[in-house]
């Protein structure tokens, strides 16, 4: 590793630790020719997942840009970091769970709708407007009627009470 301050390439290893979420190794070195310390990180080298677009192109799929649209729906909504936070580790680890070099970009947007629906539904109908390219209010309409009408199955097992 070279050293930051003078360019040397030897240095031993001080002190090794994994970071707090795990994917990574900090490791705290110390130049042998200047005797100063520095951190690095190590991290599994992944492969790149490519998000393929409406359009035909391809691009590194980001899950920024994933946590911003979702940031965006929850805004002045009573979400918490952590929860936008943990919607998004579950959504990246589901994608990347699919084992596969490419994702189509349509079928990112239902994995974060379907999040968003067990998180806040304002945010969902948010998310749902600009992913969806809602043109009318109806297309609101309709969602909010999706969202106020009980679920189908609660109301096939009363009816089977009965």
């Amino acid at each position: 590793m070279r050293c930051p301050y003078c360019a040397a390439n030897e240095d031993h290893v001080i002190d090794s630790r994994p970071t707090y979420d795990g994917k990574a190794i900090r490791r705290r070195r110390e130049c042998l020719t200047c005797s100063r310390r520095f951190t690095t990180f190590e991290r599994i080298e992944e492969r790149p997942l490519m998000v393929v677009k409406k359009d035909g192109r391809r691009e590194p799929f980001s899950i920024d840009k994933i946590q911003q649209g979702i940031m965006i729906s929850c805004r002045k909504r009573p979400v918490s970091m952590q929860i936008i936070e943990n919607a998004v580790d579950e959504i990246e680890r589901e994608i990347y769970n699919r084992m596969e070099p490419e994702i189509d970009s349509v079928e990112i947007g239902p994995i974060v709708m379907q999040k968003l629906l067990q998180i806040d539904p304002v945010a969902y109908v948010r998310f749902a407007s600009v992913y969806q390219e809602f043109q009318d209010p109806q297309q609101f309409g309709e969602i909010v009627h999706m969202l106020t009408q009980p679920p189908k199955r609660k109301k096939q097992q009363k009816e089977a009470v009965k």
